[in-house]
C-alpha cells in the first residue's frame, strides 16, 4: 500500500491552498460578518474546475477521483470552512444527484451548466419534521397529466436561495413511505418554488442556508430523476458519497485550527519563553496533530474504495463520524491554546469553534452515522 500523493496531487493541493490564501483568507472575517455567500467567488473557484470535480469531462467536469476532491475540499476547509462547505455541497449533492441517477438529456441539460460553474446547484431533502428521519417527507408531488403539483417546506438548504438548480424530494405516494419518495428537479423562476427565511447561523456564516417553500409549482414530467419511487434511495447513495465531502472538510478544518494553535505557541511568551516550550502545550498538538492524520487517512481510504467503484455506505459513515468529531476536538484545543484571544474575532481560534459544529449535523449527525455503522457491522 503506497499512501503517498502523486506528483500530480502535490501540485494540485499546492494550487488549491494559494488560491486559498490569497483568494479567500483576506475576506474570511469579512463575509462571515456579512453572512454574505461570495457569489464573486464561483467563477475563480469554476476556472480551478472546483465547481465540477469529480464529474465527467463529458459533462463539463475536471474528471478528477474522489481522493482529488478530498485534497480540493481539505484545502479550502483550512482557510474558510464556509467556501469548503458551499463547494462540497455543490459537488456532491444536486449535481451528484443529477450525474448518478440523471438520463442524458437531463445530465446534458442541467450537470453541464453546473459542473462548468455557470449555474450554482442545491439539494432539497431535510424537512422541519424530517431531519434525521428523512422518509418521513411531507413534501408532496402530485400528477396532473404530463406535470407534476409539489407542495411543502424544506428547511436548512445550502445555496436554498441562490441555486439556479435544486433537486428536490417529495412524496408520490405517501402510503409507501420511504418507498414512495420521488426526486425532480426544480429550476430558478419557475411559479411556485420561493426562498423562505434565511437562517441566522453560529457558524459557517458565508454559506448561505435557507428555507424553501413550494406552492402549487408545476414541474414538467421529464424533471424526474429515475423512476417514481426510487428517490429516497437515490438519497442515501448521494449521502454515502457526500459524507466523504464532509469528512474531508472536518479534516480540513482540523488542520486549519492546528496550524493556528501551532502558530499562536511558538509565538506567544509567558514566563519568558513561548508557550509551544511547556510539555503541556506540547502533547494538546501532539494528540492533535495524530488524531487529524488518522482522519485523514480514514477519510482517504473511503475516497480510494469510491474510486474503485466499491460501496462506501460503512466507510463512509466511518470517515465522516471520526473526522468531524476529531475537528471538533481540535478546535476546542485550538481556543484552549489560545487562551482569551481564542475567545476574540482577531484570532481564527473563534471561527474555527463556531464553524466545526456543523460538521457532527450536517449530511447525517454523528448518531445517524453510528446508526449506519451499527445497521452495517450487524447486518
Amino acid at each position: 500500500m503506497d499512501f503517498r500523493l502523486t506528483d500530480e496531487q502535490l501540485l494540485l493541493r499546492q494550487s488549491i491552498r494559494e488560491f486559498a490564501e490569497t483568494e479567500i483568507r483576506p475576506h474570511v472575517r469579512e463575509w462571515d460578518d456579512a453572512q454574505r455567500f461570495p457569489a464573486e467567488l464561483v467563477p475563480k473557484l469554476a476556472a480551478l474546475g472546483l465547481m465540477g470535480v469529480q464529474f465527467p469531462e463529458e459533462y463539463g467536469g475536471s474528471g478528477m477521483s474522489a481522493i482529488d476532491y478530498c485534497l480540493c475540499i481539505e484545502e479550502l476547509a483550512r482557510v474558510d470552512p464556509s467556501v469548503a462547505l458551499s463547494v462540497a455541497a455543490h459537488n456532491g449533492l444536486g449535481p451528484a444527484h443529477i450525474a448518478m441517477f440523471g438520463n442524458a438529456a437531463q445530465k446534458s441539460r442541467w450537470l453541464v451548466p453546473l459542473a462548468k460553474g455557470e449555474k450554482l446547484g442545491a439539494w432539497a431533502l431535510t424537512e422541519p419534521d424530517a431531519g434525521s428521519d428523512a422518509a418521513g417527507t411531507r413534501t408532496t408531488a402530485t400528477r396532473a397529466g404530463d406535470t407534476w403539483i409539489l407542495n411543502g417546506t424544506k428547511t436548512f438548504i445550502t445555496h436554498g436561495a441562490s441555486a439556479d438548480v435544486m433537486v428536490v424530494m417529495a412524496s408520490t405516494d405517501r402510503s409507501r413511505g420511504a418507498k414512495g419518495i420521488s426526486a425532480f428537479v426544480v429550476e430558478r423562476g419557475m411559479r411556485g418554488f420561493n426562498a423562505g427565511r434565511k437562517e441566522d447561523k453560529l457558524g459557517m456564516r458565508a454559506s448561505e442556508t435557507t428555507e424553501v417553500h413550494f406552492e402549487q409549482c408545476v414541474v414538467p414530467g421529464d424533471h424526474r430523476l429515475g423512476e417514481e419511487g426510487q428517490g429516497f434511495i437515490q438519497a442515501l447513495q448521494v449521502l454515502d458519497a457526500g459524507r466523504i465531502g464532509i469528512a474531508a472538510l472536518s479534516v480540513g478544518l482540523a488542520q486549519g485550527a492546528f496550524e493556528a494553535a501551532r502558530h499562536y505557541a511558538l509565538t506567544r511568551r509567558q514566563f519568558g519563553q513561548p508557550i509551544a516550550s511547556f510539555q503541556a502545550i506540547q502533547w494538546k498538538l501532539a494528540d492533535m496533530a495524530t488524531r487529524i492524520e488518522a482522519a485523514r487517512l480514514l477519510t482517504y481510504r473511503a475516497a480510494y474504495l469510491k474510486d474503485q467503484g466499491k460501496r462506501t455506505t460503512l466507510d463512509s459513515a466511518m470517515a465522516k463520524l471520526y473526522s468531524s468529531e476529531v475537528a471538533v476536538r481540535a478546535a476546542e484545543e485550538s481556543v484552549q491554546i489560545h487562551g482569551g484571544y481564542g475567545f476574540v474575532k482577531d484570532y481564527p481560534a473563534e471561527k474555527f469553534f463556531r464553524d466545526v459544529k456543523l460538521t457532527t449535523i450536517g449530511e447525517g449527525t454523528s448518531e445517524i452515522q453510528r446508526l449506519v455503522i451499527a445497521r452495517q457491522l450487524l447486518g
